[in-house]
Order: structure tokens, then C-alpha cells, then sequence
């Protein structure tokens, strides 16, 4: 199964990128994932699920440790070519 995070973190600062989001953005692009695409108002990154719930746990848990007070988060499942959940 593939999924598809799409993220933000808060709070934001639209002067310079806050530790939080720093932290968040180097997970994702640190995690063995697809298709990741960073920037200031949303990121996504697509994987096997297993990879993409592992950066999930990491990304929250590290992001909240740098001060993030808000994580908004959707999680999708990817085309798996049965006719479900197909794009």
C-alpha cells in the first residue's frame, strides 16, 4: 500500500522559517519517501505506507519537541490499482 501525507505546522512566521518547521521539513526529506515537496504553507510526500507512518510518528513527535503547538496532518491512501482508492 502507497499512502500520501500532506502536512503543516504552527505557528507559523512568515519572516523565517521557525525551529518546528525546520525540524518537520528535515524528517520528511530525510525519511525514504517519494514524490516530497516542502514549502512554507504545506508539504507532502508520498510512500509505502510503512515508511510513510514511520516519518509520520518521527515528524510529530520531533516537531512538537521544537514547539510546534499545532501539527494538522492528512494521510491518504494511494491508487493500488484494485479500482479503490484510485486517482
Amino acid at each position: 500500500m502507497r499512502l500520501r501525507v500532506e502536512f503543516t505546522t504552527e505557528p507559523f512566521d512568515l519572516d523565517e522559517a521557525p525551529p518546528h518547521a525546520v525540524v518537520a521539513r528535515d524528517v520528511i526529506q530525510g525519511a525514504d519517501l517519494d514524490a516530497v515537496d516542502v514549502g512554507p504553507f504545506g508539504n507532502t510526500a508520498e510512500g509505502e505506507a510503512g515508511r510513510v507512518l514511520t516519518a509520520v510518528d518521527a515528524l510529530l513527535r520531533q516537531a512538537l519537541e521544537a514547539g510546534a503547538t499545532r501539527v494538522s496532518l492528512q494521510v491518504n491512501v494511494l491508487g493500488n490499482g484494485s479500482g479503490e482508492g484510485d486517482k
